[in-house]
Formats: C-alpha cells, sequence, structure tokens
C-alpha cells in the first residue's frame, strides 16, 4: 500500500473546531480525514459543513455508531453529504460497546452482528436507489430515498466474526487498534472467508493506529491516558490483544507491548520507518493515523501532526 492511502483523525471539543482541522488537513496535503462519532462533535453533521468548504479531501466515519440511529436516516446523511462532496465520501458504520450504547443511550446492545448485518444491508441498498423492502429482526423497512449516491459503505471490526461479516457484506472494513500482525493473520483471514461466502473477492480493509510525533516518554505516556485508557477495560479490546499474542490485556491497562504495536511514536523520520512498517506487516489497503496531542499546546501539536501526515 502507497503512503497516498494514509489518512488521520481527530478528536475536537467543538465542530467549529473540528471544521477548521478538516479545512488545515487539506491545506496541508493530508489525502483522508476520518471522524468518530462519540461523545464529542457528531461526524455526520461536521461533514455536512466541511463538505462545501473543501475541495480534494476524502471523507470518512470511523464510525457511526448504528444501535442509536436508523438506517434510512443515516442512508439520507450520506447520499446528502455525497451529493455536494462527490467521490469523495465513505461511510463507516459499527454497533460500538456495549458499555457505551447501554449506559449513554439505554439501548440494550443484543446480538450485534446480526443488527449491524440489517443495517449494512439496508443502508447499502438504499444508497444505490433501490427499494428497499426489508422484514427483519432488528429492522423492517420498506421504500427509497429520492435519490441514491455513489458511497462505499465499511463497516467497524475487531474480532475474526465482525471482519468475516464486512468481507461477506459490506464494501469494506475498518479496525480500532489493531496490531499490524493480527490484521495480517486474523483480519484479513476472516475477511477472505467471508468474501468466498459471497463469492466475490476481499473488500478493502483500512487498518486504524495512533500517532505521537514525541521522543519523550513522558509525554507518550500522557497521550496514552489521555487518549487510550478506556479501551484495556473492554472485553472485546482485551480479547483482541489476546488473540494477537498480547495476553497482559486482560489486566485492563496498557502495557509497553501493547503501546508498541498499535502506538506511533518517535521523531518524525521514526514514525515514517513505523508507518511504513505498519502497512507492510499489516496488508492494509489504506490507513487512519489518530492525532495524539502532545505537548502543551494542543492546538500546535494537531497542525505539525496533519502536516507530518500530509508530507507523508
Amino acid at each position: 500500500m502507497a503512503r497516498e492511502n494514509v489518512g488521520a483523525a481527530f478528536a475536537g471539543q467543538t465542530s467549529a473546531a473540528m471544521l477548521a482541522a478538516i479545512r488545515h488537513a487539506e491545506g496541508a496535503g493530508v489525502p483522508a480525514v476520518w471522524l468518530t462519532t462519540g461523545a464529542g462533535p457528531d461526524a455526520m453533521t461536521v461533514f455536512a459543513a466541511a463538505a462545501p468548504v473543501t475541495r480534494r479531501i476524502r471523507m470518512g466515519t470511523a464510525i457511526v455508531p448504528t444501535f442509536p440511529r436508523h438506517p434510512v436516516v443515516v442512508a439520507q446523511q450520506a447520499a446528502d453529504i455525497a451529493q455536494i462532496a462527490p467521490g469523495r465520501f465513505t461511510l463507516g458504520v459499527g454497533p460500538s460497546h456495549a458499555p457505551a450504547i447501554e449506559t449513554r443511550f439505554g439501548i440494550p446492545y443484543i446480538k450485534p452482528l446480526e443488527h449491524l448485518r440489517e443495517f449494512v444491508t439496508i443502508t447499502k441498498g438504499l444508497l444505490q436507489g433501490e427499494q428497499v423492502d426489508f422484514d427483519g429482526t432488528r429492522y423492517k423497512v420498506h421504500g427509497k430515498l429520492a435519490y441514491g449516491a455513489d458511497v462505499p459503505v465499511i463497516a467497524s471490526a475487531l474480532r475474526a466474526g465482525s471482519f468475516e461479516l464486512a468481507g461477506e457484506i459490506a464494501d469494506g472494513a475498518v479496525t480500532w487498534l489493531c496490531p499490524a500482525e493480527y490484521i495480517r493473520n486474523v483480519a484479513l483471514a476472516a475477511m477472505d472467508r467471508g468474501a468466498a461466502k459471497a463469492g466475490r473477492k476481499r473488500p478493502r480493509l483500512v487498518a486504524h493506529a495512533f500517532l505521537g510525533l514525541t521522543t519523550e516518554s513522558a509525554a507518550l505516556e500522557r497521550g496514552v491516558q489521555e487518549s487510550l485508557s478506556y479501551y484495556p477495560k473492554l472485553r472485546n479490546y482485551q480479547e483482541m490483544f489476546v488473540a494477537a499474542g498480547l495476553p497482559e490485556a486482560r489486566e485492563g491497562k496498557w502495557s509497553s507491548r501493547m503501546v508498541e504495536a498499535v502506538v506511533i511514536h518517535g521523531d518524525d523520520v521514526a514514525c515514517a520507518k513505523k508507518v511504513d512498517a505498519f502497512l507492510a506487516v499489516s496488508g492494509a489497503d489504506e490507513m487512519i493515523l489518530s492525532v495524539m496531542p502532545t505537548g502543551p499546546d494542543r492546538l500546535v501539536s494537531l497542525h505539525r501532526t496533519l502536516e507530518w501526515i500530509g508530507r507523508l
């Protein structure tokens, strides 16, 4: 995979800050920007604002949680963004995790892969301009959009079952904090199995890692605690790391080996080498580098990191 398929992700406190960062990223030559939808700004809303004020940068959600949203509404939003920024938007969706869905929204987190299968099936049909008549376990949808759009729909994946599902029904899979070896040995093999079920070639895989441009161990440790402390507490992430040969993940905290596997850090030259190594080992088709701000000024760190990604 070439470096021109390496994009950036970042978090922001406000939608205005996110929009400004997207415009800075485009000016810096970053080829693609990816946004999550968690407790902060809504990614779809931010991209709707970014679409008319950018010209080249590709945009993708990684991801929009499916449980709190209806697939018809998400398909409408995706089609509208694509109308304004044709050929530049990818819709990434996924079930998120039980603690987030059940605590924040009060929605039972039941059979997430079944839920994701139905959501992706409906959304893809609507975006293709089809009349969708779907009577499933989770959704019953009968209708179509006023217009379709050329929007790839990719699915989040963490364990083998979700990668297999993405290989079978989606236009790709997007990982989150999966080590390169795990992607090569588990993710791609599972996607191949899913694609074989559907009688097609494996769709694209978008890999993800965090990026901290720092040589200071204390700054790196602060960045990991500020940005990533949540993930080792989640059982799905623990078991993914165990399957990747990192059994200490069951302790619920970051080990130095876990950090080395999914956080690219060091000076500019070292980080470029680590990106190349991650791409070579993982076999991914694209890559997202999530900006881990380091140092006293988060905005300066964000801009410097975006400019570094643009120079790749």
